[in-house]
């Protein structure tokens, strides 16, 4: 992030460090707080307790306010009212939420490591969180009003917990080139041929 450059600057180049690299969760503006959130919706699908070991087990059931295209909240500044049990995310939340998922831009800060490559913050495009498939756009199973408590339990889901292969790592993959960019040429069908 380049900081303007003032009248007797030109010619030098000042970059400041992005936000996130320099201040504590807790000490950023509200602003920036909610910036961390890179809006891959996975806090907003459904969670069962297991009372007896206290796991959380995520379910592919969205809350009953979460727009599954946008990964938005319909109502976010209402979500509480509506949803008694929806829970803010804190500073001190993000370092002890253990069910929080890896990918959490949050956790991510709150345990010092880096955000990685599509978080929008780091890419500059909210569409690289979908992208790199980590958002809930396309598997959920329906909203929590779809289902009873008992078929809840039956919809449970590991995936929330996992980093998907399209986003490991601390840059984008390199699209793979075309075969005529490696020197390859191809022959009617598509079919490259060996190197001359």
């Amino acid at each position: 992030m380049d900081r303007r450059v003032e009248p007797g600057d030109e010619g030098v180049e000042v970059s400041e460090a992005p936000f996130w690299k320099t201040k504590s969760l807790a000490e950023m503006t509200k602003r920036e707080f909610e910036r961390v959130c890179d809006g891959c919706a996975r806090c907003c699908l459904s969670k069962i307790e297991d009372a007896d070991t206290g796991i959380v087990h995520y379910t592919d059931v969205a809350c009953k306010l979460l727009d599954t295209d946008a990964c938005r909240c319909r109502d976010y500044g209402h979500r509480r009212r509506r949803v008694p049990d929806c829970l803010k995310i804190t500073p001190r939340t993000a370092k002890t939420w253990t069910w929080l998922p890896p990918t959490c831009g949050y956790r991510l800060l709150a345990e010092g490591k880096p955000l990685y490559w599509w978080h929008p913050l780091v890419s500059g495009d909210p569409e690289t969180v979908h992208i790199a498939g980590v958002s809930v756009r396309g598997r959920t199973a329906g909203s929590e009003e779809d289902f009873s408590d008992d078929e809840m339990a039956h919809r449970l889901v590991t995936w929330p917990r996992q980093l998907p292969p399209g986003a490991r790592g601390r840059k984008p993959p390199r699209k793979r080139s075309s075969p005529r960019k490696r020197g390859l040429r191809t022959k009617g069908s598509g079919f490259p041929l060996a190197r001359e």
